[in-house]
């Protein structure tokens, strides 16, 4: 057995609290799971997280939930209960993270918000996930993914041209929570090895979404007009695409300029490259339904095979259109290790992305009794017989690649700081902010959030100003 097979990955040591359900939160704990942390999904009593019923299943386990759950601890936990609201303080006490993806809200009423679990636990950082942020209009709107997408204006641009959007296939609009929730709490990690303290993360997936627009927001800043569905196509970028072949269809993507003539010798229409009408970027742009059409006539006339085969001796950048089969069961997904076989309880062997563990199934294990859960949790006082802990279930990590990104509000409960979409800024870096004259990138907006936290930030010591103002250094 080599070192890569044993290691528990980086972040082993660390415990998460994982109150999260659904997709948004689920994905980014799955995350911190498969980088070695310990993480105790905790799920009511009853139904437990929503996904468990999501057809279709393979031994009474739900596709959905296997796919964003695996290396986690199960626990039911009746957190409406004073004793399992108890058990849940219990394991704060010893926790380094806990992520929840209520409502916002809904902790403060069950007596579980930040201010009341970081009094029990100063070093504990905090990560709130939610449709639009724990501040603003619409803090109080349900959410799900394709809410998200449209009112971040993605759904927008999503679909073919000259025909009504559609929403995105992945659900990036709940999944942005898994890809910049990590980031937010990695940052907040390493911010504690230096001050001691944890810190209260805003994950607003609305927030998230509209940072992931990049050029198509500075497109529309600079225009003035909302960018179009284009389908396969790039709105500035020509050849682009997806085009025919005599038996599916093949992606091209002349993305920098040398790769236009290799392409014009790849499909044996070197004329191409010197028509006035092709000879630079903008040129082909104006005239891309003229260019998407020769090439087609010439793309349709051998298969998706014999095209890949000459676009790579040409080195352009080109790929099949995939089935999520055949991606599955691509040799570099198999040699990447992207899919293993892994062993479920209920299901036994299985394939799956890399793991220890697969998701577990509740009530699979040997049942925990109350008594015994708060021994092990460390609870602060005896926890009564009738607290709602069912079992405790199977856990580990392994290699993964954990995507991350930017997005977050990192909002600290003991520094009254600048915050520019989720990042701390110094007095120099705001100035130049405010400075420039012409609209930025959504995710560069100045936003000044002053925390009420007082008492949380007494507990620990704070170093805010009593003044009030803001500690800009």
């Amino acid at each position: 057995m080599n070192e890569q097979s044993t290691w528990a990955g980086p972040l082993a040591g660390i415990r998460v609290i994982d109150l999260t359900r659904v997709l948004a939160g689920p994905f980014c704990t799955q995350s911190l799971g498969d980088l070695g942390a310990e993480v105790l999904k905790i799920e009511p009593p009853g139904l437990g997280d929503e996904t468990r019923h999501f057809p279709p299943f393979v031994a009474g386990e739900s596709h959905y939930f296997l796919g964003i759950n695996r290396n986690k601890k199960s626990l039911v936990i009746d957190l409406q209960q004073q004793a399992g609201a108890d058990i849940l303080r219990g394991l704060v006490a010893d926790a380094d993270i806990l992520v929840e993806n209520y409502r916002p809200g809904v902790m403060d009423r069950l007596g579980l918000g930040y201010e009341t679990l970081a009094a029990i636990n100063p070093r504990l950082i905090y990560c709130a996930i939610s449709g639009f942020g724990l501040e603003g209009p619409l803090r109080d709107k349900p959410s799900f993914d394709i809410v998200t997408q449209a009112l971040s204006g993605a759904l927008s641009i999503n679909g073919e041209r000259g025909h009504m959007p559609v929403k995105l296939g992945i659900p990036l609009g709940d999944m942005v929570g898994g890809v910049f929730g990590p980031m937010a709490i990695l940052a907040a990690l390493h911010e504690r090895t230096q001050t001691g303290r944890g810190r209260l993360i805003d994950i607003s997936l609305h927030d998230g979404l509209i940072g992931m627009l990049g050029y198509f927001a500075q497109l529309a800043f600079i225009t003035g007009e909302d960018p179009k569905p284009m389908g396969s196509s790039h709105p500035n970028i020509v050849p682009y695409g997806s085009f025919p072949a005599s038996d599916g269809s093949i992606i091209i993507a002349v993305l920098s300029e040398r790769f236009w003539g290799k392409l014009c010798e790849a499909l044996e229409r070197p004329d191409l490259a010197a028509d006035p009408r092709f000879l630079t970027p903008t040129l082909r742009r104006d005239n891309r339904d003229e260019l998407d059409r020769l090439i087609s006539d010439v793309t349709e006339t051998r298969t998706v095979a014999e095209w890949e085969k000459r676009l790579a001796a040409a080195d352009v950048p080109h790929a099949p259109v995939l089935g999520v089969t055949a991606a599955l069961a691509h040799p570099h997904a198999v040699a990447r290790e992207m899919v293993v076989e892994a062993d479920h309880p209920a299901i036994g062997p299985m394939t799956s992305p890399p793991c220890a563990r697969p998701a577990s199934s509740i009530g699979n294990d040997e049942a925990v009794s109350p008594a015994e859960a708060g021994a092990r949790c460390a609870a602060p006082k005896p926890i009564p017989q009738s607290a709602a802990m069912v079992a405790w279930k199977g856990v580990g990590a392994a290699r993964s690649v954990c995507a991350i990104g930017a997005g977050h509000h990192l909002s600290s409960h003991s520094e009254k700081r600048p915050r520019i979409f989720g990042s701390t800024f110094s007095a120099k870096s705001l100035v130049l902010y405010l400075a420039n004259s012409f609209p930025m990138l959504p995710n560069c907006k100045s936003i000044i959030r002053w925390p009420t936290l007082r008492s949380v930030a007494t507990a620990v010591s704070c170093s805010a100003t009593s003044s009030g103002e803001p500690m800009i250094t």
